[in-house]
């Protein structure tokens, strides 16, 4: 594995957020924010030109709370959702989610645990808390997708979602490396979880960096310990003495 890369202002960053740029918490709601990563990407932002996203499976409404006052150019619900720096915004067809929900609200009833995360383009249930539901969550998931054509299954650590079949990190990262101002850039994508693969898959066929923060099968090519060592890297590419040309 190589080390983490030194940015230059030739480089595009996308970052992933929970796990990435904050610790996962036990519930989505309950995530916290490093007090210096704000400041820390609104300098790098500046600094990268305005070629600085956050990917990420989140809604756009969590990213900006948690990043407030920050409108980063961001690819939210893996891409389902999407608003460059440059004013382009968009998203996908929202599929009926109804008859999935009425498959699984009876089981969060029954198991207090677990929590369904709705969003926009999709539904997430999170089994944190209750790990050895997670047979039973995956066949209530399957069958609760079974009620409504065009969606696919995501699997991440703990956590099921159902999607909008189509959107990924990967087509997001690559659908950004075509406007201004990530295009002609070379890209840099940290993320933490098996979602996060199409991402690196996009990065390395770019020519860029692939970043792996913590344990897991991965194919970036730079390996991050821990969401400590990914902020302060990014508190290092931050400093007052600006990035190098190249």
């Amino acid at each position: 594995m190589q080390k983490l890369p030194l940015l230059t202002a030739r480089h595009a960053l996308f970052l992933d957020f929970d796990g990435t740029l904050a610790d996962i918490a036990p519930h989505p709601d309950a995530t916290q924010v490093h007090p210096g990563i704000v400041p820390a990407l609104e300098h790098l932002h500046k600094q990268l030109n305005g070629a600085l996203a956050i990917v990420t499976g989140r809604r756009q409404a969590d990213i900006d709370h948690f990043l407030t006052p920050l409108k980063l150019p961001l690819a939210a619900e893996h891409g389902a959702q999407y608003r460059l720096g440059n004013g382009l915004e968009g998203s996908v067809p929202v599929p009926d989610l109804a008859p999935a929900l009425r498959v699984l609200e009876p089981m969060l009833e029954r198991h207090p645990a677990l929590v369904l995360e709705r969003k926009s383009a999709g539904v997430a249930l999170h089994y944190r808390q209750a790990p050895e539901l997670e047979a039973q969550c995956r066949a209530a998931v399957e069958h609760a997708m079974a009620q409504t054509p065009g969606l696919e299954l995501l699997q991440g650590k703990c956590v099921l979602e159902i999607k909008a079949a189509g959107p990924n990190k990967g087509r997001a990262i690559a659908d950004f490396m075509r406007h201004a101002p990530f295009e002609g850039r070379i890209p840099v994508f940290a993320g933490d979880d098996v979602t996060d693969e199409h991402g690196f898959s996009a990065v390395l066929a770019l020519g860029g960096i692939g970043i792996k923060v913590g344990p897991g099968e991965t194919q970036a090519q730079v390996r991050c310990d821990d969401t400590t060592m990914l902020r302060e890297w990014i508190f290092q590419m931050a400093s007052p003495e600006g990035l190098p040309a190249s």
